[in-house]
């Protein structure tokens, strides 16, 4: 019985993800492929959050999963955290975060080769990245968690930065103590020293004159009569 519920559970789960991708897929950026603007994109990778077609999403899949997860839409099963980032991000915030610094007469690549070299650059090597535009993105207020905090790339790497930065600081403190640590000693092992001295002393007392027996009775003089 725990196990059909739980089959119901996930299949109720899983038309509530379809409803919410298919509601994503009907808005207007959101239509075409978020690299080559393919029309009707089926695939996508969540954790940068956009929707794209399936020859991009190939590409996706080379870059490595450090770098593009990727999923199909309607054929895979979703999980509550990916179709968090999906609807935080979406294609339009995609463009203002990965393409923000796109020349001006760019022209979106159309073989196959370009489109790689493209998305290469884009994701991989952030040629067009704007930083300052995640913090643009926590628009509404009301929002539970901002964008910050979803699990993409830019929040990686951020909590992989604060990890290390804590890691340091672990680090000075430690050698702080470790600094400490001779002087302490040094400071204790004097009184040591004086009590060993004390009791050397005790040990060996001082060695006190005694008097010398003249037994021959070379010691004495003799008057001659």
């Amino acid at each position: 019985m725990a196990t059909r519920s739980c089959r119901e559970k996930a299949q109720k789960q899983n038309e509530q993800h379809q409803a919410i991708l298919a509601k994503l897929l009907r808005e207007e950026d959101n239509k075409y492929c978020a690299d080559c603007e393919a029309k009707g994109p089926r695939w996508a990778s969540w954790n940068t959050g956009v929707f794209i077609c399936i020859r991009c999403a190939g590409i996706h899949r080379n870059l490595g999963v450090h770098i593009s997860r990727v999923k199909s839409v309607n054929l895979d099963q979703w999980t509550p955290e990916q179709i968090q980032c999906m609807q935080e991000m979406g294609n339009t915030k995609a463009r203002l975060l990965y393409e923000a610094n796109l020349p001006e007469n760019f022209r979106r690549p159309q073989t196959d080769q370009a489109v790689e070299f493209f998305i290469r650059d884009k994701y991989e090597k952030k040629k067009y990245y704007d930083k300052n535009a995640v913090n643009a993105f926590n628009i509404s207020s009301d929002a539970a968690q901002p964008l910050a905090s979803s699990p993409s790339l830019q929040a990686a790497a951020e909590k992989s930065k604060a990890e290390k930065e804590k890691e340091k600081k672990k680090e000075d403190k430690k050698r702080e103590r470790e600094s400490e640590k001779p002087t302490k000693q040094l400071t204790a092992e004097k009184p040591q020293k004086k009590e060993d001295q004390q009791s050397e002393a005790k040990a060996s007392p001082k060695k006190s004159s005694e008097p010398t027996i003249d037994l021959l009775g070379l010691g004495k003089q003799y008057k001659i009569a």
